[in-house]
Formats: C-alpha cells, structure tokens, sequence
C-alpha cells in the first residue's frame, strides 16, 4: 500500500467515529499543502456536510455533499486506496434523504431531521 501523510490515516479512525470537526481540520491540513488535490477537497466537503447535518445546517449539508460529490467525480473508481464506488452511492444517497424544504434547524431539533446512511470507511488495495 502507498505510503500516505499521517493526517490521512487519522482521517479514516476520525471519520469512522463519527468525528467530522477533526476530519475536516486532518484533511484541510493536507489540503492546505496540497490545493490541487481536489480529492483531498471532496472528502472535506463530504465531512462538513456530515457535520452541518449533525447540527441542523440543512442547506449547508446539502451544498457541501453536491460539492463533494463534484470534487470525487474524477477520481472514481479508486484512489488513493480508497473505492470511490462505495464512496459515491452513500453521497447521493445522502443526497436523496437531505430534505430540499428546510434550510435550517435548531440543535434541539435535529432529531427531527430523516437520518443519513452510514458509510465506514477504510483503506483497499487495488
């Protein structure tokens, strides 16, 4: 397996916690060295949007998943020893379920809110 910053392992224990406020501060470090890696950008975007959810930032959530979803389009099947084709069925589902009628909603709220798939990710050879 490729040899990958530190930063990106951490991601994926990160992001399988449900922690998406450190996903995004391990991938933008990265990012912020690397701005050509729109890779990079996409997993952030998807990570914000999971975590815009999670407090009720609907129309944010929404944004940043349609991002991600742009940014990871020409980096599929595989990259980075990760399957896109895993990766991307889970966005557009998440997609699917945003609801396109709300923009926002208090913490309290949340609850209310239909929840999103879940998606573990980890590392494959290819």
């Amino acid at each position: 397996m490729a040899d990958y910053p530190m930063e990106y392992y951490e991601f994926f224990i990160a992001y399988n916690e449900g922690d998406y406020y450190t996903c995004h501060d391990l991938l933008e470090a990265m990012w912020l060295t690397e701005r050509d890696n729109y890779f990079l950008k996409g997993l952030l975007q998807m990570s914000v949007a999971l975590y815009h959810y999670g407090y009720g930032n609907v129309k944010g959530a929404r944004l940043m998943m349609q991002a991600a979803h742009n940014y990871l389009q020409p980096y599929r099947p595989f990259h980075w020893s990760l399957d896109l084709e895993k990766v991307y069925p889970f966005i557009e589902d998440c997609l699917q379920r945003m609801p396109t009628s709300i923009e926002r909603i208090s913490f309290e709220e949340v609850h209310v809110l239909p929840r999103l798939p879940q998606l573990l990710l980890y590392m494959e050879e290819h």
